[in-house]
């Protein structure tokens, strides 16, 4: 089981690593006005929501306890991220704001989950 946990820990690694990533390519086109989500980033975002519940599942049922008050605001922060994702994603260019704010979200859940014990 720990094996699997593990491959799984590197696939949600993965798909943050995508999200990120996405935003951070277009940072230099959010300056200029013309940012958009490309698929890289709501590719990641779900492959983060696949492996995360996947995970919680198998540390469930390893016998682990799960913190869910955390899993539960890392999820609600994912939601978030990826509904803003998947509405404007098939537009030329989203505003800064939102852009920004799908950025800080990503990062947000990035240290909720390295910080939060």
């Amino acid at each position: 089981m720990d094996v699997l946990i593990d491959v799984f820990v590197g696939l949600h690694i993965i798909g943050i690593a995508s999200l990120l990533g996405g935003f951070l390519t277009q940072m230099k086109a959010m300056s200029a006005g013309t940012a958009r989500f490309v698929p890289a980033m709501l590719h990641g975002a779900l492959t983060m929501l696949v492996t995360g519940v996947l995970l919680v599942g198998f540390r469930e049922m390893d016998g682990s306890s799960v913190n869910n008050i955390k899993v539960g605001v890392k999820l609600a922060v994912l939601f978030v991220i990826l509904a803003l994702v998947y509405v404007k994603r098939d537009e030329e260019q989203v505003d800064k704001a939102l852009f920004g704010a799908v950025g800080g979200l990503t990062v947000a859940n990035i240290f909720i989950a390295v910080l939060w014990n």
